[in-house]
């Protein structure tokens, strides 16, 4: 069926971007009172509302009232949205001067999660994620990606995955699960580090496989989880079986960056205390930095360098982190309008952080921009200039958001 969608007060395609490093607004391609023409849920051309209705008098016309910026459906590319329980007492405790092993010993921190999800049915945590894959549509993203990694161990981690799968299955939004079954060594697993590591590569990673669980595997690279020895070693027999790659790196010690530069990542995701060195490394590699402004916003550090990355050739992508410990809030246009008064970002580098570049950390090349053949996933927001998605912080949410090209709000 032939669908001409539109007027819309702006159209911002996001096309034709600079593939790396820092982009200019000025290059931003806008188009006034545009529509966008679909076919099978993909889009088959862009252009003023005038032109594509004379030129396609056949299309069924979805007709879009009163002001609508239109933009390409957003893309969160690291959220842990598959949990159960709730850390509040730890961001209250953090507030109040509690550090992170004192609130540890108080019975929070990751384990609790961990113990509130094993808690969990599938069924229950297929639900918790199913509502947050909707709050997630309210805000205008229609591809998600969602890490396990609070079971911690095999019969657990298989649970979160099933839970993901069953969620995204019944979900209109598109989900690309991956493991993280190493977050951390568990506390109730009486080996060593590289023990444990070798257990799911030996345990789990089969039956992952074997039921298409997940293609994307991740690992914390930190002082409390793994080093870069550790990490570097299990990402490379999980290359050699032909899974993809990603890292948690460079969020409160160096390291992380080079292990996923190393080992050929999709994407390396903070990058909180990266320096110099580490930009440069990154903006000669084909490795996606994301940083994640909820973590900042979450535990009160320093935001992810994402004006040094960009100026070193990187294509830097923006997402939310949404967790319940150090990024609760989840919201990925707020946090990304924040990020840009404090990094100095320009807004067509945001747009295509949290779109065409999200889409390039995950390794998909189906979305991201309103270019013909790519999905006709699409947001809009009530305002005249899309500058005001930005300057309005969050506060200005969708008013009406397309996957596929079928309405959803």
């Amino acid at each position: 069926m032939l669908q001409l969608i539109g007027p819309f007060t702006q159209l911002l395609p996001l096309t034709h971007l600079p593939e790396r490093g820092a982009i200019a607004d000025d290059v931003l391609r806008i188009i006034e009172l545009g529509a966008i023409l679909v076919q099978d849920g993909k889009v088959l051309e862009t252009g003023s509302f005038a032109t594509l209705i004379e030129k396609y008098p056949v299309a069924e016309q979805q007709l879009v009232q009163g002001l609508a910026v239109a933009l390409p459906g957003f893309i969160d590319a690291h959220t842990h949205i598959c949990f159960a329980g709730s850390r509040a007492m730890d961001f209250a405790a953090r507030n109040a001067g509690k550090t992170y092993l004192e609130i540890a010993a108080a019975g929070g921190g990751i384990w609790s999660t961990v113990q509130h999800t094993r808690a969990a049915t599938e069924a229950e945590l297929t639900k918790l994620t199913k509502k947050r894959l909707n709050q997630l549509l309210s805000r205008g993203v229609t591809t998600v990606e969602i890490k396990s990694g609070y079971g911690l161990s095999v019969q657990e981690e298989l649970k979160q995955l099933r839970a993901i799968r069953k969620a995204a299955t019944e979900h209109t939004l598109d989900v690309v699960p991956t493991c993280l079954a190493a977050h951390m060594k568990p506390r109730d697993y009486s080996g060593s580090a590289e023990d444990y590591l070798q257990h799911i590569l030996t345990d789990l990673v089969p039956v992952v496989e074997k039921e298409g669980l997940a293609k994307r595997f991740d690992i914390f690279i930190e002082e409390s989880a793994f080093t870069p020895t550790q990490a570097t070693q299990y990402l490379q027999v999980l290359k050699k079986r032909g899974f993809d790659l990603t890292v948690h790196g460079d969020q409160f010690t160096v390291g992380g960056s080079a292990v996923a530069v190393t080992c050929g990542a999709q994407s390396v995701d903070h990058l909180e205390v990266s320096g110099l060195q580490e930009a440069e490394m990154l903006g000669k590699s084909d490795t996606v930095p994301v940083v994640l402004p909820g973590a900042t916003m979450g535990l009160g550090c320093a935001w992810g360098h994402a004006r040094i990355l960009l100026d070193y050739g990187s294509p830097v992508a923006i997402a939310s982190d949404w967790n319940p410990g150090s990024a609760p809030q989840g919201n990925l246009i707020a946090q990304a309008g924040l990020l840009a008064a404090f990094e100095e970002l320009s807004t067509a580098e945001v747009f295509a952080g949290i779109t065409e570049r999200a889409a390039r950390a995950l390794g998909l090349t189906n979305c991201g921009t309103l270019a013909p053949g790519m999905l006709a996933d699409i947001v809009t927001f009530p305002a005249t200039d899309y500058r005001e998605i930005l300057y309005l912080q969050g506060s200005l949410m969708p008013n009406q958001v397309w996957k596929r090209g079928v309405p959803q709000l």
